[in-house]
């Protein structure tokens, strides 16, 4: 078997003390050939299993047998396979010594679960640690795993275990819903499913034990790998490998390989500048190799102006700036996020986009700065210490302001092609130098997809920093991706944290605006008694404005809440009232306010006005945009399925899922399925019927939308009854039951416990 045949490899392999690529190196292998032999993916020709023989100092011929079975039988790979993760960073280039670090690394992959690599900030950790993790994965090909914890970033919160494990678990493909709340209940989860596993897990920048405590795997077999600066002798069974600063030898081999070769010139007093650190020693070797004029004499007289501290090797680095290169490099130390692209470089430091392309690559070429991935720019924690400290007493906000400017013109270009009604007061204070093509819908939609973990980052620090037109506009404007894909919640929060700073912008169309926003996320959350205060509380402010459209709107939210109750006539009576106050001139809102008013004829069994009502706005939805044209496409197939035609049901609701699938919307994707389901279960096709439900609860469950995970669940169940499936349709009641109780979604309970009533 191959598997057999891999055991073998990798005994050969340890016995040889060689890395992956001296092994290929020296048998003439590729490296990606070797991990796919050594792994048990795929099956060598016999030469290679003779030389990897020959280069261990092995017999070959008692092999011959376990190659034999190996080559005739099953080949992995024929059929198809889930791909595995790899998050691991790209392997650092010219590694350099630590060879006895890292045979004892490699070694206590073999019979340790744990190993902590410990040492000073700049030593090399998580460069030995990212090298040892590229050279196991062969042996550990369940999935390779990388979270930065950020324990010691500067200007960055660390990481904390509850959502530590959240990433790790998605990461492991788990849908949001099946991730509990609780830390103690997702850190067993963590160590069940590493159980099932052979992994590696690299824990980069880690705090303190307690930091991982809940992150270590239990029972299994695989390997985690975890960085700090503090030792971790509180964790028992851990096996720890602490770093010094390199060895003179190692140092200047490190340092000649960095600057491209050597050069006449005093070596020994560069490392002693750079105190043997490899990241110092780095940038040192950087300043070296691209001034092809310098010597090693110049770089050494350069270092002597200051004194012995590793520190200089970054003040030198900084003296070699011009002061726009300077000045960008200290800005760059205030980015909130992960990393950051050119048109928010040049918004940042308020400059001309090429000027900041450029001044961004002058700080890539220095190792300043990195560039992960093309356009993509970030800093080492060292560095970003290092730039927040050049100019410690400046004053971030005005910067920040610009960034946060740079993302909220960014959204509303989105804005203008995602067909967002609610009119949103939104207004940029300094428009950015330049923004990225966001003309086409696609491109607008990559770009917030891109940017949402640096525009969140840039909304908390706003938040923080009390620039309160910026937090506003980008707390509102989350409603754009979070209505797409999800996160209810997550924009419930950001609207609360920024509804102070919407106060003291004093203007009450925004505050109106911020308040309607809170009140439809409640709603979509199953808050139902905390969202009509809020929405109540806006229309009062929209009226006070003599704001008829937003009014009008607020009114069909607060209807959608009575239907959400069973109350479909105090629905229709709000909705009656929305259409008297709309001026004629208002075709969207108008729009949208009669498909509300069908969906609850609709519910109210008044299935002819509904469709009436719906069909005299039809083709005007046509023209607006595609989302409103969906929503008329739901009332009419739900009204078709009311007047007994689930044919045309299900031609309208197919229609829909058409129109989601080509905006990219998600969520109301998973609620046309549910529209297509139902009209199958009434055709008499409860097969399809259940598959279209399966779909739909997918989605939900992967965007953590528990509401509408809920309220999908119970037609299922329904579609499960018609196919005899009792128990199916008994687990999907509970599990609504469960899902409402858990979260506070009293309107929900009752159909579930009526549900698993008829199942008893």
């Amino acid at each position: 078997m191959p598997e057999e045949l891999a055991g073998w490899l990798r005994q050969l392999r340890d016995l040889t003390g060689r890395s992956l690529r001296e092994l290929a190196r020296d048998i003439h292998v590729s490296s990606s050939s070797l991990s796919r032999y050594f792994s048990g993916q795929a099956v060598p020709p016999w030469p290679t299993v003779v030389a990897l023989c020959k280069a261990a100092g092995r017999d070959p011929r008692p092999l011959r047998g376990v190659w034999e079975r190996a080559k005739d039988g099953p080949q992995p790979g024929r059929a198809a396979a889930a791909p595995v993760r790899n998050d691991l960073p790209h392997d650092i280039t010219a590694f350099t010594g630590r060879r006895a670090e890292l045979d004892a690394l490699l070694g206590a992959a073999r019979d340790r679960s744990v190993v902590a690599i410990d040492g000073m900030g700049g030593v090399g950790k998580s460069a030995l640690a990212v090298h040892a993790a590229h050279l196991l994965t062969a042996d550990f090909p369940g999935c390779q795993l990388y979270l930065d914890l950020h324990g010691f970033t500067p200007g960055r919160e660390r990481v904390e275990p509850a959502e530590a494990l959240r990433v790790l678990l998605t990461a492991l493909g788990l849908p949001p819903g099946r991730i509990p709340d609780g830390v103690a209940e997702r850190a067993a989860l963590w160590r069940s499913e590493l159980a099932t596993r052979r992994a590696i897990v690299l824990l980069d920048n880690a705090a303190d034990a307690g930091h991982v405590r809940d992150l270590l795997p239990g029972a299994g077999q695989s390997f985690v790998v975890i960085t700090s600066r503090r030792r971790m002798v509180e964790l028992d069974g851990v096996q720890p490998i602490s770093l010094d600063v390199l060895p003179s030898e190692e140092a200047a081999e490190l340092f000649v390989e960095s600057a491209g070769g050597a050069r006449p010139g005093d070596v020994g007093e560069v490392l002693r500048r750079c105190g043997n650190l490899p990241l110092a020693i780095r940038v040192a070797a950087a300043r070296l190799r691209h001034r092809p004029a310098w010597t090693l004499d110049t770089l050494v007289e350069r270092l002597r102006e200051g004194e012995l501290a590793v520190s200089d090797v970054f003040e030198m680095s900084l003296r070699q700036l011009d002061p726009a290169q300077r000045r960008m490099f200290g800005l760059l130390g205030l980015v909130p996020g992960e990393d950051i692209d050119a048109y928010g470089a040049a918004a940042l430091a308020g400059i001309p986009l090429a000027n900041a392309r450029s001044l961004l690559e002058d700080l890539v070429d220095v190792h300043l700065v990195q560039e992960p991935a093309a356009g993509r720019y970030r800093m080492h924690d060292l560095l970003r210490q290092a730039a927040r400290a050049d100019d410690a007493a400046a004053d971030p906000v005005p910067a920040i302001a610009r960034l946060g400017d740079y993302y909220l013109s960014g959204m509303l270009a989105v804005k203008e092609l995602v067909e967002i009604v609610i009119p949103l007061p939104v207004a940029v204070s300094q428009p950015p130098p330049a923004l990225p093509d966001l003309s086409s819908y696609d491109a607008a939609v990559d770009w917030m997809d891109t940017e949402w973990a640096n525009l969140t980052a840039t909304f908390s620090l706003a938040v923080e920093l009390r620039i309160d037109a910026p937090a506003v506009g980008l707390g509102q404007l989350a409603l754009i991706a979070h209505a797409r894909r999800g996160g209810m919640a997550q924009l419930r929060h950001g609207l609360e944290v920024s509804m102070p700073a919407a106060e003291r912008l004093g203007e009450r169309r925004v505050l109106a605006s911020h308040r309607y926003l809170l009140g439809a996320a409640l709603m979509r959350v199953g808050r139902l008694a905390e969202a009509v205060p809020e929405l109540e509380a806006a229309r009062v402010l929209m009226a006070a404005e003599g704001d008829v459209v937003s009014e009008a709107i607020t009114l069909l939210q607060l209807a959608e809440i009575r239907m959400y109750v069973d109350d479909a006539e105090g629905a229709v009576e709000l909705l009656r009232q929305a259409t008297a106050v709309l001026p004629p001139g208002e075709a969207a809102v108008r729009v949208r306010v009669c498909t509300g008013l069908g969906q609850a004829l609709v519910q109210s069994g008044k299935y002819d006005e509904a469709r009436e009502v719906v069909a005299e706005v039809t083709e005007t939805a046509r023209g607006l945009d595609r989302q409103t044209e969906r929503m008329c496409l739901e009332v009419l197939g739900r009204a078709a399925l009311g007047l007994g035609d689930a044919q045309t049901a299900l031609d309208f609701a197919e229609q829909a899922v058409a129109l989601n699938r080509a905006t990219r919307h998600p969520i109301f994707e998973a609620a046309s399925l549910t529209d297509t389901a139902v009209a199958l279960r009434h055709l008499g096709r409860a097969e399809e019927a259940t598959d279209r439900h399966a779909e739909a609860v997918r989605i939900l469950d992967r965007a953590g939308e528990p509401h509408r995970l809920a309220r999908s669940l119970l037609p299922y169940a329904e579609a499960c009854l018609a196919t005899g499936d009792r128990d199916a349709a008994a687990r999907h009641f509970q599990a609504v039951l469960e899902l409402a109780t858990a979260h506070g979604l009293d309107h929900v309970v009752s159909a579930a416990r009526a549900g698993l009533a008829r199942m008893s």
